[in-house]
């Protein structure tokens, strides 16, 4: 039966009459939905028509006593409240009572102030808890899509994509930094289409040898070559109906980009060793962390091959692009590696996090959330956890270039472009004084003056060593 009035709904459960009449219209008053039983057995027959927020219960009672009662609700109603009503001799039966799931209890003679007290902390305490669950609830909703998670823009855009082309049979190619997610695409790509039902196979292509690649695609006839002393077959076989994930893209050699063309051209393939073609009905998803056009540009990837694959692209953000994400990451990593229910975070370590450039993006992330639960074994975050390059002990290089650009590099000229920048950012952070300046780099005064003049640099706040 549900409360149209929106008013908390409360049973009162004692033998004695005279107790269940003071409650009741002292709760009345209060503003409460109010019922009454004389045991508990009347009550468990109460509560198979009416959801109550809060039962209030004698322990000692004929027929059903409080103990089952009690076990009654936790297992019917767990978010009913329960609270205890005992003889002052008998504290001893309420504490084993709040070991068993009450919420608190009150003794014989009691007060009408302390009772008041009582049930409105403990409804409010089940408001709040209600409350975090609907947002949790919510959060999972708005904030996840699988086991994809975040808020920011640039998840909610890849979410709308995912959502919009999951039911496609085009072929994706997902896009993004190592560590970014990209297999978690593709699986929310899988398990939102009609294909679910059918397999989900993932292969990296960087991992497997060339010369076994063909035949972990393909599969192979026995005798095909040496080892083949049985018919195996290949992973396109093995996902027909489903999704074939195809990891590391850009690492295919060629002779086999040559061949996975042909099957996304004809639907079918053969065996390695095999004279019969074989149709298959495979949905593609490839993923790579390489920019596929200038591979194609440098002969690396074939044109034709790229733009087969790149029907759908969905290019997921780097973590350093989706800062408003870590709180939400960090709370749903911890859970998932801890099974706890919250993570606690001081401020200024969460500022830490949100700070670092994180290089690794998510994976990186959940290996340093790894090493906190190995290193603390509690629900918390701490100071000391963090690694130098979180704990800002260890300066990124703020030129970190991913390689050699193909007209070369000027060495000195790149590392001097970095110590000037570091050597600015110090003084900045000083106030053009010096000597903090070289305090803060870990070097002398005349070292960082004699820098500083390398650069022509002039400084403000001057002071002599």
């Amino acid at each position: 039966m549900s409360n149209p009035l929106g008013k908390n709904r409360i049973l009162i459960v004692d033998d004695e009459e005279s107790l269940r009449e003071i409650l009741s219209i002292m709760l009345h008053r209060e503003g409460y939905l109010v019922d009454a039983a004389i045991d508990g057995a009347q009550a468990v027959a109460r509560m198979r028509e009416i959801t109550y927020d809060l039962v209030i219960s004698d322990i000692k009672m004929p027929r059903l006593d409080g103990f089952e009662l009690l076990r009654h609700i936790k297992e019917r109603t767990p978010e009913t409240v329960v609270i205890m009503i005992t003889a002052f001799s008998s504290t001893e039966e309420a504490v084993e009572a709040m070991k068993r799931g009450a919420y608190d209890y009150i003794t014989k003679p009691f007060k009408n102030e302390e009772i008041r007290l009582i049930i409105k902390n403990a409804l409010e305490r089940r408001a709040l808890r209600q409350e975090n669950q609907e947002l949790k609830k919510e959060l999972g909703k708005r904030y996840s899509f699988g086991s994809l998670i975040g808020k920011s823009k640039a998840m909610q855009e890849v979410y709308d994509l995912i959502q919009k082309v999951a039911g496609s049979r085009a072929n994706v190619l997902v896009t993004g930094e190592s560590g970014t997610g990209k297999e978690l695409v593709a699986k929310a790509l899988h398990y939102n289409s009609d294909r679910r039902e059918k397999p989900f196979v993932p292969i990296n292509c960087g991992a497997i040898p060339e010369n076994l690649l063909e035949s972990e695609l393909f599969g192979h006839e026995k005798g095909s070559f040496t080892g083949a002393v049985q018919q195996k077959a290949g992973l396109f076989e093995v996902a027909n109906g489903g999704t074939l994930f195809l990891d590391e893209i850009g690492e295919l050699p060629p002779m086999m980009q040559v061949k996975l063309l042909r099957v996304l051209q004809e639907r079918e393939f053969r065996r390695v060793g095999g004279t019969r073609d074989m149709h298959i009905d495979v949905r593609l998803i490839a993923a790579t962390n390489k920019d596929l056009e200038i591979e194609v540009g440098r002969g690396g990837f074939r044109e034709d091959l790229f733009y087969r694959l790149n029907v759908i692209r969905i290019a997921l953000p780097s973590l350093r692009e989706r800062r408003e994400d870590i709180p939400l990451l960090v709370e749903h990593l911890f859970r998932k590696l801890t099974d706890t229910e919250e993570v606690r975070v001081s401020d200024g370590v969460m500022r830490r996090l949100l700070d670092y450039h994180w290089p690794g993006n998510i994976r990186e992330l959940e290996n340093f959330l790894e090493r906190c639960v190995v290193l603390g074994q509690t629900g918390e975050i701490t100071e000391d956890q963090l690694p130098p390059q979180i704990n800002g002990r260890a300066l990124p290089c703020p030129g970190q270039i991913d390689q050699i650009p193909e007209t070369g590099l000027d060495l000195d000229e790149y590392l001097g472009k970095i110590e000037k920048d570091i050597l600015l950012k110090a003084l900045e952070k000083t106030g053009g004084v010096r000597k903090k300046a070289a305090e803060l780099l870990g070097i002398t005064f005349r070292s960082i003056r004699y820098r500083l003049a390398k650069f022509g640099v002039e400084a403000d706040g001057e002071e002599e060593e």
